[in-house]
């Protein structure tokens, strides 16, 4: 990793992304196409070191021009609690200072390195709102292992849910991408379904079934699949070619399984809605919510 001087904190656009690139090995992310213009290795991690004074001091800013709270979010460019956080503590330091200042937060990870905070994560769920959000993509615990290789396995984010759960935190499950071929199976989706029923997750947001490859993303993925199995490279390339959109044969019987269930046990899953309630800071759900994030 290397260690840089953040000249902004907030955007408008991007969530807390204090580190830039990630080590969690997952053979989809799109954080690795080209156009986000990453001018380092990907695994060589960049560390926004004085992220936490820029942060104090937006938020010492904000709480003077308003006496409304706000949502902090983090964003989907890179996991808050990959390896190196476990030492540097940076994305705990930034929750100190959300939770100092009365504001929300909704923060998005893979990993169960989140349970060290539990801590902060009530705390600032009793002052104002915490929403804590997880990947499920594989609910075969093998085939997890080959897709996202560095992380804990979607059993254990399960039980990440629960506790939160236990301990009164809303979550939302991010439940893509699913792998053409892969993992877009009813089996699959019916594994992560359950666990989703079982955890009490306030919403689950998914965007279809299949995945989305660019130019640098598609290469990384491609070269895992010859990798991991042969042969269905040649399959993506022959029925795919190079779209950036590749939807499953199966998304449309899939999809209708996955609203059915959320019905059923009253899951929130409109994106729009799930967008919408990150934003809302609980003073205020009416008025226009402005969100902080960081770039």
């Amino acid at each position: 990793m290397h260690f840089v001087e953040a000249k902004g904190i907030l955007s408008p656009q991007n969530g807390m992304n204090l580190y830039r690139g990630c080590t969690h090995g997952c053979i989809y992310c799109d954080s690795r196409s080209k156009c986000y213009q990453m001018k380092h290795e990907f695994e060589d991690i960049e560390v926004k070191q004085n992220a936490p004074e820029l942060l104090e001091k937006a938020l010492r800013a904000k709480q003077k021009r308003s006496a409304k709270g706000a949502m902090i979010g983090t964003g989907a460019m890179c996991d808050p609690y990959m390896h190196c956080e476990q030492e540097l503590l940076l994305t705990r330091k930034c929750l100190e200072i959300i939770d100092r200042y009365g504001f929300g937060l909704s923060i998005l990870t893979k990993s169960d390195r989140i349970l060290r905070d539990l801590d902060l994560l009530k705390s600032i769920n009793q002052k104002a709102k915490c929403v804590v959000q997880m990947t499920l993509t594989t609910y075969d615990e093998q085939l997890c292992r080959i897709l996202e290789p560095n992380v804990c396995t979607t059993k254990r984010r399960f039980e990440v849910l629960e506790i939160m759960r236990e301990n009164g935190i809303p979550t939302i499950v991010w439940m893509s991408p699913l792998l053409p071929f892969i993992n877009d199976t009813r089996e699959n989706v019916e594994g992560i379904l359950n666990y989703c029923v079982r955890a009490g997750v306030y919403g689950i947001i998914c965007f279809g079934i299949g995945v989305t490859l660019r130019e640098g993303d598609r290469e990384y993925f491609y070269e895992a699949l010859c990798k991991n199995f042969p042969g269905l490279r040649e399959k993506y390339h022959q029925k795919y070619g190079y779209a950036y959109e590749i939807v499953s044969d199966n998304n449309r019987e899939l999809m209708r399984l996955f609203y059915d269930v959320c019905r059923k046990h009253n899951i929130v899953c409109s994106v729009e809605e799930l967008f919408a309630y990150l934003r809302q800071f609980p003073e205020d759900e009416a008025y226009e919510q402005m969100s902080l994030f960081f770039k």
